[in-house]
């Protein structure tokens, strides 16, 4: 299920920011491994409040959330990348357990972004599933096989 998911592709992210030149851009205009690890441990952070809204409120609305600037005022390039792979797991681990944590009737609840961008629990998970393998794709590494098959609606909720 998408917890299962979510800590085996942050065990991946794990072996990724333990490189020797995850700091590095592979160009100039392309996030370093290490941003795209920022990125993925303040987007857990992000879905876990907003998963949290969807399940304590009715058909919330989204702050919006601009990742490039987030990039730039938390200075990505510069964090520590031992830190950002311990915040990274932590950050996961607490948003999977939030997801085992769901089920029945909860997986239809729904919110919305900013920008009108209708989701349900289940959407909302296999959005946030699709991003977080596709930025493993984007820095060169391959998902763990469980991580590769998004789950069957039915086994949404499943760890």
């Amino acid at each position: 299920g998408v917890a299962g998911l979510l800590r085996s592709a942050a065990g991946s992210w794990q072996a990724v920011l333990a490189r020797p030149e995850v700091s590095r851009r592979p160009r100039g205009d392309v996030w370093s491994a290490q941003e795209y690890g920022c990125h993925v441990r303040d987007v857990c952070v992000l879905f876990d409040q907003r998963l949290r809204l969807m399940l304590d409120s009715t058909d919330p609305t989204f702050a919006n959330w601009d990742q490039d600037r987030t990039a730039i005022k938390q200075r990505y390039a510069e964090e520590d990348p031992a830190l950002v792979s311990e915040q990274l797991a932590t950050a996961a681990a607490v948003l999977a357990d939030r997801f085992a944590a769901v089920g029945g009737a909860q997986w239809r609840r729904t919110g919305r972004r900013s920008d009108g961008a209708e989701f349900t629990v289940e959407s909302f998970a296999r959005y946030f599933v699709h991003d977080v393998i596709h930025h493993l794709h984007d820095v060169g590494a391959e998902p763990t096989p469980d991580s590769i098959a998004l789950p069957a609606a039915a086994d949404t909720g499943s760890t």
